[in-house]
């Protein structure tokens, strides 16, 4: 459940739109629309996109059918997968783009891993994040995208992908409550804008991802958590 705190804004409409930043990450939980936010918005602001590459990782279906045996290779593999990928592209500058906009925030490897891992495989691989994450850039505004998981669920069945119609809401619910314990104890590290979704349908109503763009450029944030609900 979210819980406002803080700073709330309020949201509107405007028509011109300023680049604030070098780096945006757009996160959530799994169905929430964040690959579909962040490729409608470097198509729209001529930005430079990362995208997860999930979906040739041959753990990942093995995961969803026996958790427990798959659990530690698939974490590993994406910590390696997502590494590298965010180390390449963000030290590769593209002079004809403007800024850059990625589907997820490298810490999510952590939250996930917590959600799946058994304690002592949990430590030794928070060991192995921790070396490699402080050579990473940080987002200068990490956005979340928060949805029910009722609707996260929705969604995952209207998408198809075989693999994942075996995903139940008690392992959103983990992965949710990873993410709201992320936020509550990095907001004095971080920009972090919230955005409750709940009541938008940003990826098929335009006027409602005009609002979410809105949200994320128009809006001067501080460090922190900052709310919106749409």
């Amino acid at each position: 459940m979210l819980v406002k705190r803080k700073k709330v804004f309020n949201s509107g409409m405007r028509k011109s739109h300023k680049m604030k930043y070098n780096y945006i990450a757009i996160e959530g939980n799994i169905g929430s629309g964040k690959t579909s936010l962040a490729t409608r918005i470097a198509d729209q602001f001529n930005a430079k996109l990362v995208l997860e590459q999930f979906a040739d990782n041959p753990f990942l279906p093995k995961f969803y059918k026996s958790p427990q045996k798959y659990a530690f290779p698939l974490e590993l593999s994406f910590l390696a997968e997502r590494f590298q990928q965010l180390k390449d592209e963000l030290s590769r500058q593209e002079l004809f783009k403007d800024f850059t906009v990625a589907d997820y925030f490298f810490y999510k490897t952590v939250i996930f891993a917590k959600s799946t891992l058994p304690a002592d495989e949990f430590n030794l691989f928070s060991k192995l994040f921790n070396i490699i994450n402080a050579a990473l850039p940080k987002p200068d505004l990490l956005v979340f995208l928060h949805l029910r998981t009722e609707k996260l669920l929705e969604n995952i069945r209207q998408r198809g992908r075989a693999y994942e119609q075996t995903i139940e809401q008690d392992y959103l619910d983990k992965i949710q409550n990873g993410y709201m314990h992320f936020i509550k104890y990095n907001q004095q590290k971080s920009k972090i804008l919230i955005l409750d979704t709940n009541n938008i349908d940003f990826v098929n109503n335009y006027q409602d991802y005009a609002k979410v763009v809105d949200c994320i450029f128009e809006n001067k944030y501080e460090t922190g958590e900052n709310i919106i609900k749409l």
